[in-house]
């Protein structure tokens, strides 16, 4: 009698489970139970995990080897097929024709694994040997509004590694070169046979480069680079905002094969009399009870410089006045913001004899009844 376990179960699918469902459960099961992906003690009792789920698709997606394991179960197979034929037209690229082209022959398989450092089935991309770029940086830098509106050029200090000048990034000491990695013979990667596949790893020894140093750098130590602090000039537009994100590229580390990015975050700084509204600015100006009653003229401070503003007769407090183009340039250049004045009656709290005489005559001339209430308290309500 056979020992072996019945593939269904190994698939953990019913026996009526349709081919796509037998396709998704390999799947998962070929990812969950994949040799390098386990802790090095485990690795030998995945490896034979690995083999027997494989086994099992490969029957299960044949539809002749199917039917024959359905009737007569493992012995069926074991007599009609050698080992090696069970695989033989498994359609395992299949299995992953969803997320496009992907396969075993370094599709699906080889881009979820290459972090991992191997592919398998031998497949020949290199994509264990991925770029590796320098790492970005991130520097917030502060500004007021007006710089903000205006734009400005900062200069910022940056500490990042850059190549090592001693070494010209070889990592290897001055007069030196690199050899030839000794375990995988200057390949980059070493293959592992288990069972009908072969797992292709990236070589631990010289990290896929195929070359190790023999005599390290002094100045870096064989890293290729060194810390060093820069000064950089950064030229902020005009119209960002708090929060915008500028990409500087190629001012990041200095990896293995590039240069990473640097982001400049804008802090735009509070204004003592401004605020901000996306591209509009909001200002509070002050005038006197005459000036709102009788109208007149008010300087107001904007950006660039103080502007007279007209002021109708019979302003009420609140009353909101637009300039024209006094806000924000937009980032992206779509035009100009607006400022937006905001007018505020003082109301004054003491009175001359004078103007006391002078507001009640004006109470008595507009009919009010001074005695019932003062009018200035309602001249207050008014302008409130």
């Amino acid at each position: 009698m056979s020992t072996k376990r019945d593939y269904y179960e190994i698939l953990g699918v019913k026996k009526s489970a349709t081919l796509d469902e037998i396709k998704k459960a390999y799947r998962e099961a070929a990812l969950r139970h994949h040799p390098d992906r386990v802790p090095h003690e485990q690795k030998k009792e995945a490896e034979e995990k690995f083999k027997e789920i494989s086994e099992a698709y490969a029957v299960l997606s044949d539809s002749q080897k199917r039917a024959l394991y359905d009737q007569y179960g493992h012995s069926g197979i074991d007599q009609r097929y050698a080992y090696e034929d069970i695989f033989k037209g498994a359609d395992f690229n299949s299995v992953f024709s969803d997320l496009g082209d992907f396969g075993f022959g370094g599709g699906m398989f080889e881009e979820i694994f290459s972090d991992l450092g191997f592919d398998i089935f031998g497949s020949r991309s290199r994509r264990g040997q991925r770029s590796h770029r320098g790492r970005d940086l991130e520097i917030a830098v502060g500004i007021n509004l007006e710089e903000a509106a205006q734009g400005v050029e900062k200069t910022i200090t940056l500490p990042r590694y850059e190549v090592c000048q001693t070494c010209a990034g070889s990592g290897a000491k001055p007069g030196t070169k690199k050899v030839s990695c000794p375990q995988c013979k200057g390949a980059g990667r070493t293959r592992v046979s288990s069972g009908f596949f072969q797992l292709v790893q990236t070589c631990n020894r010289c990290r896929g480069e195929g070359k190790i140093i023999q005599t390290l750098c002094p100045s870096c130590q064989g890293e290729g680079r060194s810390k060093v602090t820069r000064k950089i000039k950064v030229k902020i537009p005009a119209g960002v905002d708090n929060g915008s994100h500028l990409r500087i590229r190629g001012e990041g580390e200095q990896g293995a094969t590039g240069r990473g990015d640097l982001y400049v975050v804008i802090e735009v700084r509070p204004h003592a009399i401004f605020q901000r509204r996306g591209n509009d600015i909001l200002i509070e100006e002050n005038i006197s009870l005459s000036k709102a009653i009788l109208g007149g003229e008010t300087q107001v401070p904007t950006l660039d410089g103080k502007v007279n503003m007209k002021i109708p007769t019979g302003t009420q407090s609140g009353k909101v006045f637009r300039l024209k183009g006094k806000g924000i340039p937009d980032v992206h250049g779509r035009g100009i913001g607006d400022e937006l004045v905001r007018i505020v009656v003082e109301i004054p709290t003491r009175l001359t004899a004078q103007q006391r005489s002078l507001i009640e005559e004006f109470a008595r001339l507009s009919g009010e009844d001074i005695n019932k209430e003062s009018f200035t308290e309602k001249i207050k309500k008014a302008f409130k």
